[in-house]
């Protein structure tokens, strides 16, 4: 699959990968930080952005469409970046393709199997009329039944966009998520371990990580090393400035 990207900066590559219902937009200010340093490419994951639909979405398929990126433009090695749901598919990509990662880092997220708790957003999502809806702020007032927090129902509504001739589509593709989500709360897909160094930054007030998640970590990724932002789960958006030094100490050490 020939996944969307944008690509900014000169350097060291670095691949960014966002989470679950995001896309590289979210990344947009932070890759100019970085890019300052790195050439920096970030990528939309299948069935999110602007990148192609498909009835399949594990991170097998995540894992190779990153794979085939890697390959098609000819990178040798990277350091990568992934939150939440690009953690994951970083994680493993890492492991099932260590020849290509010089250093990872993971936002928010653990080597482990995760009950996938958006039931709510999903039935808000499918609950909004696409074809006869007016406007995002109407698309709004229908998701606030379902999704109470401001900040979130923004970062999904950003998945909104008109069609020529009326109406709004997804940009998700909202029904293989819905059908895969179980899925994408799996543990690794491929055993084995990243003997390289890798940095997880955490959200100090999110629910992803739990007592005993650092060893369970170092199973996999002997090398790991451990940060905290006094964030929730959107670390890299609630605290910009801090994630990015951390993030550009940990690349240039």
């Amino acid at each position: 699959m020939k996944l969307f990207f944008r690509v900014s900066g000169a350097g060291e590559p670095l691949i960014i990968l966002h989470g679950l219902f995001g896309s590289s937009d979210n990344w947009y200010t932070l890759a100019k930080t970085f890019a300052l340093t790195h050439k920096v490419y970030v990528v939309d994951q299948r069935n999110h952005g602007q990148s192609p639909h498909s009835d399949e979405m594990n991170y097998k398929f995540l894992t190779e469409d990153l794979f085939d990126f890697v390959t098609d433009n000819v990178l040798e090695q990277v350091d990568l970046i992934g939150h939440s749901m690009g953690g994951k598919t970083a994680m493993n990509f890492a492991v099932r393709y260590p020849e290509y990662v010089r250093k990872l880092i993971v936002v928010d997220i653990v080597p482990k199997v995760y009950e996938m708790r958006h039931d709510a957003i999903l039935e808000g999502l499918k609950a909004i009329p696409l074809d006869s809806l007016h406007s995002r702020n109407e698309a709004e007032t229908i998701l606030m039944k379902y999704v109470p927090e401001f900040s979130v129902r923004q970062f999904l509504l950003k998945n909104l966009e008109r069609v020529a001739g009326g109406g709004f589509s997804w940009k998700i593709n909202l029904k293989a998520l819905d059908e895969h989500m179980e899925e994408l709360g799996r543990g690794m897909e491929y055993d084995g371990h990243f003997d390289k160094p890798t940095l997880f930054i955490k959200g100090g007030r999110s629910p992803y990580f739990a007592e005993g998640d650092e060893n369970r970590i170092r199973k996999v990724f002997p090398l790991a090393q451990f940060q905290t932002l006094d964030t929730g789960h959107w670390v890299q958006a609630e605290n910009p400035q801090e994630f990015a030094r951390m993030a550009l100490a940990f690349l240039q050490s």
